[in-house]
């Protein structure tokens, strides 16, 4: 990492120093370590929500869906500055909880009838998506404030502000159309 080199090499070789130089590093490995992790989730959320666009029914979700997708995008070529800004090889890392994360979701699609039920189907594995990115990108943030990475700090804060978005609005077509239109589509 670009700073953490830097700021190694403007260091004095006292003891206290060098433990912190080394702690650093740890944190400085497993900060790229989870941003290739993220980078690889969020490739594959730009493969996989064109699928759930396609087996969702409700108007206001498929937008949802889509306005997201166009987020997620861009959330990958914000990873990718992130990754540029510390002078670091972009690289992905498969991210084995997405990976199962995006598995639950076509679980659940297969096995619901295309309408309102697939649809609180859909919004429940995206939730939890959004859930996990929201975890994942708090920490993040957490790592770049301790190692003084400022710049890439404020890339993941917004990536992190757009994933808290699309929470709530999950949330609110959920609560407001979706869940209704299961209850009353089993029902009948």
């Amino acid at each position: 990492m670009k700073s953490g080199t830097t700021k190694k090499q403007n260091r004095s070789s006292s003891s206290v120093e060098e433990v912190e130089t080394a702690n650093n590093e740890g944190l400085c490995d497993l900060f790229e370590a989870e941003l290739k992790d993220m980078l690889w989730a969020e490739k594959a959320l730009v493969k996989s929500i064109p699928k759930l666009i396609k087996n969702a029914t409700s108007d206001e979700l498929k937008d949802a869906l889509s306005s997201h997708l166009s987020e997620t995008e861009e959330h990958v070529k914000r990873l990718e500055d992130v990754f540029n800004t510390l002078e670091v090889k972009i690289q992905t890392q498969k991210c084995e909880a997405m990976e199962g994360l995006i598995k639950e979701a076509t679980t659940i699609m297969n096995e619901t009838e295309k309408g309102p039920v697939r649809d609180a189907g859909i919004i429940s594995a995206a939730q939890k998506v959004e859930h996990y990115e929201i975890a994942s990108y708090g920490t993040l943030c957490s790592f770049a404030k301790m190692l003084g990475e400022e710049e890439a700090l404020s890339l993941l804060e917004e990536t992190l502000n757009e994933e808290k978005g699309a929470d709530e609005k999950l949330t609110q077509i959920a609560e407001s159309v979706v869940n209704m239109e299961a209850v009353t589509s089993e029902e009948d």
